[in-house]
């Protein structure tokens, strides 16, 4: 199971830092991506760091202000979000495949329950 953190209400310009911890299991051996499902929207792709040394995944959805990042002694994988807009307010997701990173959204099959985040316009 995988367990989003770090959500809440962010003003225009506004920074923040998600973070998604693997309860249950090691984050060894897989991929670990990022993603954002506004209302009324499909779940989109924002980043995804594999377990290799393959450099960081960025889609085009909020490249330039995110930065992805990966602490395997903790489990743990962090999205920093920075210059956030209210088109950024959705529920956020981490999704989990093995070792490399996909821009398939259905190629991860290990998802959390998502954290929101809101920024007022």
């Amino acid at each position: 199971q995988l367990v989003e953190s770090g959500g809440g209400l962010a003003q225009p310009g506004g920074s923040l830092r998600l973070s998604c911890a693997a309860d249950g299991f090691s984050f060894d051996g897989y991929a670990i991506g990022w993603f954002r499902q506004a209302r009324g929207k499909e779940r989109e792709e924002i980043a995804c760091h594999s377990n290799s040394d393959d450099a960081p995944y960025y889609a085009d959805a909020m490249k330039g202000r995110v930065t992805i990042s990966r602490d395997n002694a903790k489990n743990t994988v962090y999205l920093q979000m920075s210059s956030l807009e209210p088109d950024d307010t959705a529920d956020y997701y981490c999704g989990a495949k093995g070792q490399r990173c996909s821009a398939n959204v259905r190629a991860f099959g290990l998802w959390g329950q998502g954290t929101q985040v809101t920024v007022p316009s």
